[in-house]
């Protein structure tokens, strides 16, 4: 009679689990308040330069029952993508001499979004951030604190994101405090809004052109 041995190499082999696809799905679910946990996301590769943006097909998402103060994450080609519906309050404080000052490039000089977002909300719209939520560090991803707070690690923290794993902060339009180990803002996708409350990612607005390849770095 043959037996086999448990490091027999005719052993079956168990069949593999759909845990990467479940894991996708669960990054739609809104993120609210608390953000999403830190962890350096797989999926960089997809979103590098060199890999074009315009060959992708894009996604929409509704934003109308996105309250103010709130964020949701979706995922676009592998990679998180934070949506924001920023308060009149976080709007005045984008604004503010005393936050710009803070910033490493605050009026968006580096190639980190298309020339649609190149200003002070980094966005189409002010009400609505939208920024790819891979720290442009070591590609952890940072955390949603939208409060200002003045007990954090950061003096006056203003709101924004704070990235676990080293320390990097943003502020709610995505862009780099000065002294964070992050080189550069969060990149911004490519996007449109075909209705007021509709943004579709990985698509530009008509008679835009902007390639997401060439940013400086994600």
């Amino acid at each position: 009679m043959t037996t086999t041995s448990p490091t027999d190499s005719t052993a079956p082999v168990a069949p593999a689990t759909g845990k990467r696809r479940d894991f996708l799905t669960l990054l739609t679910v809104a993120a609210g308040g608390a953000g999403m946990a830190a962890f350096s996301w797989p999926f960089l590769d997809s979103l590098r330069p060199g890999d074009a943006g315009s060959a992708r097909p894009p996604i929409d998402v509704d934003v109308s029952k996105l309250p103010p103060g709130q964020q949701i994450t979706v995922v676009w080609h592998g990679s998180p993508v934070f949506i924001t519906h920023r308060t009149p309050e976080a709007l005045a404080r984008l604004q503010q001499a005393a936050l710009t000052t803070r910033l490493r490039d605050p009026s968006s000089g580096t190639v980190q979004q298309p020339p649609y977002a190149a200003n002070w909300h980094r966005s189409i719209v002010p009400a609505y951030g939208v920024v790819v939520g891979i720290c442009t560090h070591l590609g952890c991803v940072p955390t949603y604190s939208p409060a200002p707070d003045p007990t954090t690690p950061v003096a006056n923290w203003p709101g924004g994101y704070a990235c676990p794993c080293h320390g990097s902060k943003f502020d709610l339009a995505g862009r780099v405090f000065i002294g964070a180990p992050a080189p550069y803002n969060l990149p911004v996708p490519p996007y449109a809004m075909p209705t007021p409350t509709t943004i579709r990612i990985g698509e530009n607005p008509p008679g835009k052109d902007f390639d997401f390849s060439t940013i400086q770095q994600i």
